[in-house]
């Protein structure tokens, strides 16, 4: 079995990783770090959650260690864009910890925040910068920020910075970064404009992919249960109280939902904070930190948490409503079951929601095991569920346990709804406006900092 000893990694890289308890590379580290370190150019494909921050932080590291050169003023020897403010933090705090030991330099750009102490940070020169796209460039035009010194550039998450509209800002800064680089681009999906994008930046990249595009985790149960929309905010309220709901992440489609069902579990008692777009940096943060210490159990986002944040022992997401976008599912359900531990993902489904469903079942080539708790009225209105059959004893229709679209294997968490809890009904309106659209929408001046 391959540590990460056997990959040659600098003694100061191997130390800090010795603090944290790391001995065994993921696959997308075992993978990636050996050509990394070769200084090869490289297109990843992974999730979150597979540990490819530590795959492409540690040889940019070691690389930088073994020629330790001091960025001139206003410049950095690596760039990391990252889409989200969230994802962009937590990214740079894993370069301070891995370079721990080898005192290197790192700042953080992101909107939201002043830009007076982000000037300060880049006056002296750092050995990283990790910023989102919008507010790089910001700095850039300013004078504030150079690239003249960049010989190390990382797209992360590319595909969500794709979905944002980053795509025009992202080709901006590239242009200004040198010519002779190495270059890393990670995503989690590999549409063909990501495919356009890595051919653009890419100079003769090797590839790396640990997961089939599209693939929930392997740890978590998942289920759904079919409900009246005016009953969702009962049955969420219901599950929540069970003490087993330890850690929970609740995504909404809209921000406005966020704070509304937020504060509906205030009022039920279940300490709770939302996180998303039009909450400041601050305020973001401090909803974060609640999560990570639990003063807060539940932690209600839109999908500006679907992806890079990290917070250990999430036992529980529940889909309040389904994302409009398939792949976004895939990227939720994986904030549980991270660092090798179980989790369970549940979703609440009102009829419209049923072709959202239909979407999701089809990108994972799963059949979703489903929980029909609809009133009667409901049911009789719309009738049975697909793949639905009688119970013999009530004659009301449940859902089979779901199987596997492909060789005929039963899907993970197949008959997960088995030994479910049956939480009540109730009539507490949840509707949360319009769904949010995915945009590639590269020339639009107007999406080019949203989230920065």
């Amino acid at each position: 079995m391959t540590t990460f000893s056997d990959l040659g990694l600098a003694e100061s890289l191997l130390r800090a990783l010795r603090l944290q308890n790391y001995t065994i590379p993921t696959p997308i580290q075992a993978q990636s770090i050996p050509i990394l370190m070769e200084g090869a150019d490289l297109l990843g494909i992974a999730q979150t959650g597979t540990g490819k921050t530590a795959a492409f932080a540690l040889p940019i590291l070691h690389r930088l260690q073994a020629n330790r050169v001091f960025a001139a003023p206003r410049c950095a020897q690596v760039l990391v864009l990252a889409p989200t403010r969230e994802l962009a933090a937590q990214i740079a705090e894993s370069f301070r910890n891995y370079g721990k030991y080898m005192g290197a330099s790192v700042a953080c750009i992101v909107g939201g925040v002043s830009f007076g102490p982000q000037i300060k940070a880049m006056a002296r020169g750092v050995d990283v910068l990790v910023a989102t796209p919008g507010r790089l460039l910001d700095h850039m035009q300013s004078g504030h920020v150079k690239l003249d010194q960049t010989t190390y550039v990382v797209l992360d998450e590319a595909d969500h910075m794709l979905d944002l509209g980053f795509v025009l800002p992202v080709r901006k800064i590239m242009s200004k970064a040198p010519k002779t680089r190495q270059t890393l681009l990670f995503s989690a999906t590999m549409p063909k404009e990501i495919a356009s994008l890595a051919e653009e930046f890419l100079n003769k990249p090797q590839r790396v992919s640990v997961t089939p595009v599209a693939t929930t985790a392997e740890r978590v149960e998942q289920r759904v249960i079919l409900c009246d929309a005016g009953a969702k905010g009962a049955i969420l309220a219901e599950m929540l109280a069970s003490p087993d709901f330890a850690r929970t992440i609740v995504f909404t489609r809209t921000k406005r939902g966020a704070d509304r069902v937020s504060k509906s579990l205030d009022a039920a008692g279940i300490s709770s904070v939302a996180i998303h777009g039009n909450k400041s940096q601050g305020q973001r943060q401090n909803a974060l930190d609640a999560f990570k210490n639990g003063r807060a159990r539940v932690l209600v986002a839109t999908d500006i948490a679907a992806r890079g944040i990290d917070v250990s022992g999430v036992s529980h997401v529940v889909n309040f409503e389904l994302p409009d976008v398939p792949e976004s599912y895939v990227h939720r359900i994986g904030r549980t079951a991270r660092a090798g531990k179980e989790g369970e993902a549940i979703s609440l489904v009102e009829n419209a929601e049923r072709p959202l469903l239909r979407a999701i079942e089809r990108l994972t080539r799963q059949e979703i095991p489903a929980q029909d708790k609809r009133s009667d009225a409901e049911r009789d209105r719309v009738g049975p569920p697909p793949g639905a059959r009688q119970n013999r004893r009530g004659g009301r229709p449940q859902s089979h346990g779901g199987h596997a679209s492909q060789g005929g294997k039963p899907a993970h968490g197949a008959g997960a709804g088995a030994g479910a809890r049956k939480p009540g009904g109730g009539a507490q309106p949840a509707r949360d406006g319009q769904a949010q659209k995915r945009r590639f929408r590269s020339s639009s001046p107007r999406h080019a900092g949203a989230g920065a």
